[in-house]
């Protein structure tokens, strides 16, 4: 990417003319149990010792991915976003930048992107698609999520519908709907979206082959180092059963063939491989 800097957490030339970098879009907080669900506290209260505050919660990093190809540039997630209320940003303790400054501070031009692709609509995922003023944050760009997912989002149950600010999706609805997938869509040569279901009903991961190098964001179905094991599920995955059986497939295949997996919320290691562990997996980073 010509334009972009040392500002950047992490970057690789992936062969062909693509290449991918790793922005953060600022940092959140979780309920921990709520990030390890069903997973009993003696199992996981050692992995998370040196980072849980005393409200129980866990940092999350907002890790978005900006691809360059020959056929154009993607960019994978747009993270809380800056329309989040004073009180929804205490709540959480929302900081630093958004996607948008994040972008332009490593040197990239917000409207110079082609599409945007986000794992799912949850809030701290697609809260970054609008500005403050209401304006498209990305004006050029497709807005791809699965159309399960807007089907879900915008529905009336109130457990699916718990983690989705609605009134800010109404507002991109016919973005949304416009570029919308229905099943694996390849974005551009070398880039594309693959549906998952388990953590909502309309989650999809995104896989980007370049000529010696293939990178996958598997988003909230792999959000920290812990989420290698599949069986171990966070309480905000409104289908568990079905994230064990697609992280099960797709952490084998990436195992198998030597993926690089990004973390959707490892605030410090992000970047790594997923390695055999007997009937699971384990993430090793490798920054």
């Amino acid at each position: 990417m010509t334009t972009l800097n040392d500002a950047v957490d992490w970057s690789a030339d992936l062969g062909g003319g693509t290449r991918i970098a790793l922005i953060q879009a600022g940092t959140f907080r979780s309920d921990a149990g709520a990030l390890l669900g069903p997973v009993p506290r003696i199992l996981w209260n050692g992995l998370v010792a040196d980072e849980i505050d005393e409200d129980h919660r866990l940092l999350q990093a907002l890790n978005c991915l900006l691809i360059e190809t020959p056929w154009g540039r993607v960019l994978v997630e747009t993270g809380i976003g800056d329309r989040i209320s004073d009180k929804g940003r205490a709540m959480r303790r929302y900081e630093g930048p958004w996607i948008l400054p994040a972008l332009m501070t490593a040197g990239f031009e917000p409207d110079s992107v082609d599409a945007v692709a986000v794992s799912h609509l949850h809030f701290d995922h697609a809260g970054g698609v609008l500005k403050a003023d209401g304006l498209r944050a990305f004006p050029r760009a497709r807005f791809i999520a699965q159309r399960a997912e807007w089907d879900i989002a915008l529905g009336e149950n109130p457990r699916l519908v718990a983690s989705y600010d609605q009134p800010e999706l109404r507002l991109i609805r016919d973005l949304g709907t416009q570029a919308a997938a229905d099943g694996e869509v390849e974005i551009v040569p070398g880039v594309s979206v693959v549906p998952t279901g388990g953590h909502s009903a309309g989650h999809q991961g995104v896989v980007v082959r370049g000529r010696g190098r293939t990178v996958a964001f598997f988003g909230d179905l792999c959000m920290r180092p812990w989420s290698a094991n599949p069986k171990w599920v966070t309480a905000f995955d409104d289908f568990p059963l079905d994230s064990v059986v697609a992280k099960g497939a797709l952490f084998a295949r990436a195992a198998d063939e030597g993926w690089t997996v990004v973390l959707s919320h490892e605030p410090k290691h992000p970047v790594g491989h997923l390695v055999r562990e007997r009937d699971r997996f384990r993430f090793e980073a490798d920054v």
